[in-house]
């Protein structure tokens, strides 16, 4: 079962740490660590960065990189859920249009948690570029 633990170190900063005993500061000023809310839009990218690669390469896609950013809008009266995202694909590879289309779609409508659990409170949309494999 997942599990997340946090130590408070001091003032607004507490140390995360996973059952592997991976480690890192979470940052209520986000001065000296992500902040708590950064850490959902982070989850969100890699869940759906995981199953788009994994997608494109069962679809036999020559994919060499990709990067998800994520952009969010929240709330203004408290709980400051978040209202809006959107994400960003950047594939690169010589890949077919419908086949990344396709691993997109089956991402955010099926396979990403993250995603199926944060449209409840936002409208999350996206965009996507493919970049060829000759490009810088």
């Amino acid at each position: 079962m997942p599990q997340a633990t946090v130590n408070w170190i001091d003032g607004m900063k507490f140390e995360a740490t996973t059952p592997e005993g991976y480690s890192f500061i979470i940052d209520g000023k986000r001065k000296e660590g992500v902040g708590a809310m950064d850490l959902l839009l982070h989850g969100l990218a890699g869940c759906t960065a995981v199953d788009v690669v994994l997608i494109l390469q069962k679809q036999r896609q020559p994919v060499e990189d990709v990067i998800v950013n994520v952009t969010g809008e929240r709330a203004s009266e408290h709980p400051k859920v978040y209202t809006k995202i959107h994400i960003e694909y950047i594939v690169k590879g010589d890949l077919k249009q419908e086949k990344v289309e396709r691993a997109i779609q089956l991402s955010e409508e099926k396979f990403c948690s993250a995603s199926a659990m944060l449209r409840k409170t936002a409208d999350i949309t996206h965009s996507y570029q493919i970049i060829p494999p000759d490009a810088g």
